[in-house]
């Protein structure tokens, strides 16, 4: 037999080649009957690590990648010096990769785990509607932070941290509703979404058909598709064709994102109107510049630093091997500000 190469071993166990290093390496943070397969394993093959093999550990950093579906994405952004500091309590680091809306996270993943020495991985934003098998080619674990995930698809095998998107939507809503607002336009994703944008969406109906108000397509304005999505600009773009086309036909706009809500208070006030008194506005996921507006803006604030702590928690202990298929789900919390109206 040819001699095995730290590779083979790895096939053999059906783990990835850090794994194995980390057997050799008596690295504490591999699960404890996983070494005892791989040291099984070389022993059985006569495997003799060479000094690549045994230097592996003295290379192999700890860090984790963020793989970001939506940069623009301003609530995203503001969760980054969380998980800086939260990593760094650790001693972990961490690099950045984009997704961009063309690419396939998986395929990304993949790749970067051929270029990187990585611990795991961690998802941010997006729709995961791929093959689980492809995502466990990397070899290496991996959590979805405010990830969407196709409700039609097989229930994934891995850990997740995120809110309810549809029920939060919901409340916001029926928020709304309890101010007296029977005409609700809403600002949505983009009409091909079915992540995020689309959940909020079927959240806004729920609680309108549950009131036993129509639903009106026409009070709903989808994000522009050549516009970057949950943006300022694409908020007063939307914002502004609503006001031109429906002007009379609703009190209130729910916004998916504030982002998009701050766009949407420029439309406004460009028109000639005022918030609240002409029209309530009201955001989803709680940013910090929402307080700055005037007047400030009422949103469904999502708990993002507590998904930050328990999507690094659940990495620590899936990379531990002690943990597999936790599925968080977290609450939002409704910030009332004075950008509502009471009618």
């Amino acid at each position: 037999m040819k001699n095995l190469t730290i590779r083979d071993i790895a096939k053999i166990c059906g783990v990835g080649i850090s794994t194995v290093s980390r057997a050799i390496n008596n690295d504490p943070t591999i699960n404890e009957k996983t070494k005892e397969r791989v040291l099984k394993v070389i022993k059985e093959y006569n495997y003799v690590p060479n000094n690549s093999a045994r230097n592996l550990k003295m290379t192999e950093s700890n860090t984790i990648a963020l793989l970001i579906k939506g940069i623009d994405n301003q609530f995203f952004q503001g969760m980054l010096s969380v998980f800086q500091e939260e990593l760094k309590k650790i001693k972990y680091q961490f690099i950045i990769r984009t997704v961009a809306e063309d690419e396939d996270d998986a395929s990304v993943a993949i790749e970067l785990t051929k270029e990187k020495r990585l611990k795991g991985i961690i998802f941010l934003g997006g729709l995961m509607d791929y093959p689980e098998e492809s995502l466990k080619a990397t070899g290496i674990p991996y959590v979805l932070c405010t990830v969407a995930v196709n409700k039609d698809a097989p229930k994934r095998k891995c850990s997740s941290v995120a809110i309810d998107d549809e029920e939060e939507s919901y409340k916001a809503t029926k928020y709304l509703l309890s101010k007296g607002h029977k005409k609700i336009a809403m600002i949505a994703g983009r009409e091909s979404d079915y992540a995020v944008g689309r959940m909020r969406l079927e959240g806004y109906r729920k609680a309108l058909e549950e009131e036993g108000l129509e639903y009106d397509p026409e009070l709903v304005g989808f994000m522009k598709e050549d516009i970057p999505e949950y943006t300022l600009a694409n908020g007063y773009a939307v914002m502004s064709d609503l006001l031109e086309a429906k002007k009379d036909e609703f009190t209130a706009v729910y916004c998916v994102s504030d982002i998009t809500a701050c766009g949407a208070y420029k439309a406004i006030y460009d028109k000639g109107y005022s918030i609240p008194d002409d029209y309530s506005v009201l955001g989803f996921d709680g940013i910090e510049l929402g307080k700055y507006l005037v007047p400030s803006l009422t949103t469904i604030k999502q708990p993002s630093e507590e998904m930050v702590k328990s999507s690094i928690k659940h990495l620590m202990r899936e990379i531990e091997g002690k943990e597999s298929n936790v599925s968080e789900i977290l609450k939002g919390e409704l910030i009332e500000r004075g950008s509502i109206k009471e009618i």
